[in-house]
Parts: structure tokens; sequence; C-alpha cells
């Protein structure tokens, strides 16, 4: 019996539909919407396509969204002014610099420059110390992680108790969603392990979880029989592997694939995210939510 698929695509459409009646309601409370700035440097390809689907999304929900465009050699010393102008500025609830960033600009003074309280991609030491304490003190959690737990929790996995194993132990993914989930909260409570290219036997590891969630960024890294028959495998890789045309539109499209063998793992697996439309769109998604629950912060509902 195939595994019951997680779609992100689902789930995040649903969320968003939720975030637009909130805004509205907020709008018509307030007078006000919250405010996205997203700033992007240079002509980086992929990352024009990312913020042009954020800023669309924006766009969608009712957000008051700023884009702003910097040219590929703008100083460190301008680039860190205008984060600081951002900060200051009351109709912007959320500040997100596209990354990556030009080598002469330091990404991670870039990171310590946006105000805690506007650091909606939850990368700032500040948010991932609240993201560790857990509980009230979290204010955003790292958008991709964020989209992981709802997807678990929206598709009814049981977490309490539940063994779950991480594959990767990237600052965005792999770490902090091991965090989240090992909390003392709901849809979580689970016992963590993360595994990464120094574990001994990681098969052994990844064999006995009930949630398996890969980040490794390598194509079908995991294979059919490390899986746990009826667990639910959350497949964050998403791995150019080639090219093929379209035949409805005679466009060259990149061929994608996960860190997991979905076809053979689908079998085996009770739940599993597929690749694409897994878990991509809920990034996004979370982005958005962060966002909303910035400008929250600072009205009286």
């Amino acid at each position: 019996m195939s595994a019951a698929i997680i779609s992100g695509k689902e789930i995040s459409a649903t969320i968003l539909d939720e975030i637009e009646m909130e805004v509205k309601r907020l709008k018509e409370l307030h007078g006000k919407v919250p405010g996205l700035v997203t700033i992007l440097v240079g002509e980086h390809p992929a990352s024009k396509s990312y913020v042009a689907l954020k800023i669309k999304t924006a766009h969608r929900l009712g957000y008051h969204e700023v884009q702003d465009n910097q040219p590929e050699d703008i100083s460190e010393a301008e680039l860190l002014a205008l984060i600081q102008s951002y900060n200051e500025d009351d109709r912007i609830h959320g500040i997100l610099v596209q990354l990556p960033l030009p080598k002469h600009i330091d990404e991670n003074k870039v990171i310590m420059a946006i105000d805690p309280d506007k650091d909606v991609d939850g990368f700032h030491p500040v948010n991932a110390g609240r993201l560790l304490i857990g509980g009230d003190a979290v204010r955003f959690p790292p958008c991709t992680p964020a989209g992981i737990q709802e997807m678990i929790a929206r598709a009814g996995v049981p977490t309490s108790g539940a063994e779950v194993v991480v594959v990767g132990r990237s600052n965005i993914v792999g770490k902090p969603i091991a965090v989240m989930m090992a909390q003392k909260a709901p849809h979580a409570n689970a016992t963590v392990t993360i595994v990464h290219t120094r574990t001994q036997d990681m098969a052994a590891h990844c064999l006995r979880a009930d949630i398996l969630v890969v980040a490794a960024g390598v194509p079908n890294l995991v294979k059919p029989e490390w899986i746990k028959p009826g667990a639910c495998v959350i497949d964050v890789g998403v791995n150019r592997v080639g090219e093929r045309v379209s035949e409805k539109t005679g466009r060259t499209l990149p061929i994608l694939r996960g860190d997991v063998d979905f076809d053979k793992a689908k079998e085996i697996a009770g739940w599993i995210t597929p690749v694409p439309g897994g878990v991509g769109p809920m990034t996004i998604c979370m982005l958005m939510r962060n966002t909303l629950n910035g400008f929250k912060g600072t009205i009286k509902d």
C-alpha cells in the first residue's frame, strides 16, 4: 500500500487563505497591514526567481511590500545602512535579505544587522536563542523547519514520544527542526537524533525513525531499505539532476530529485513528501506567517 502524500502545495494554499482572511480582518480593525521588504543584491537568477515569488505572494495577501533591488557592487557599509533604515521604518514588520550575497559582503554582519523583531527568516542569533528556549519565547521560527513541522501536524502524524531522525546539521534546516521537534510542545515531544557525514552506520539510525527528515542535499541519499515501514518521510532535498523539454511549451526545464528515492520509498513509508511540491511551497508560506506575526506584535487586537 502506497504512502499518503503530504502535499506542501495543498497545505500552503490552505494556510495562505487563512493568512489572507486574517490580514483583511486586521486591516478593517486597525487600518494597517503587514509590511515586508525584500532586499535583492545583484542579478543571481535563482535569487531573482525566488524573490519574485515572495513578492507575488505578499501582494496576493494584501501586504505592504517593498522590493529593494541593489546593484552587485553595493558596499557592505551601504547595505548595512539600508537595513538600518528599514529597522527604523514602522511600516515594515519583516526584513528579508536574499542570500547568497556577493563575496565582498559578510553575510553574518548582514544577518546581525537586522532587528531581531523584524528578522522573519529567523536567522539572527537572538531568534536562534529564542527557538532553543521554546514556548512563548519563540518569535520567528526559521521558515523551512516551521513548514516541515506544519506539514507533519496537518497530516496527522503522531509526534509525542516518536523517534525523529534528522539527516543533515545545517543552521537553516537540520539543527532548528531538531530543536523544534524535541520541545515540550504540541506537534513535538519527540526523541531526536541528528545524523551527518561523520555518523557511523547512518542506515541503522534512519531505520529506527518514526519520522525521517532528510536535508542533506544529496540526490537519493536515503535508500528504501533505510526506511522503517509506516514511517513519515520528509524530503527537504531539491537537487537538479538534469534537464527536460516541456511538451507543452518547448521550454527547457530542470529535472529535480530529492534526497530520497521517492518511487521506491512511497511503497514503504506511511507518509511522504514529493519533490517538487513538498517542503518547497511551505517555506514562503511560513515567511508570510512570520511577517503577519511580526505585525500582530506591534498592534493591540
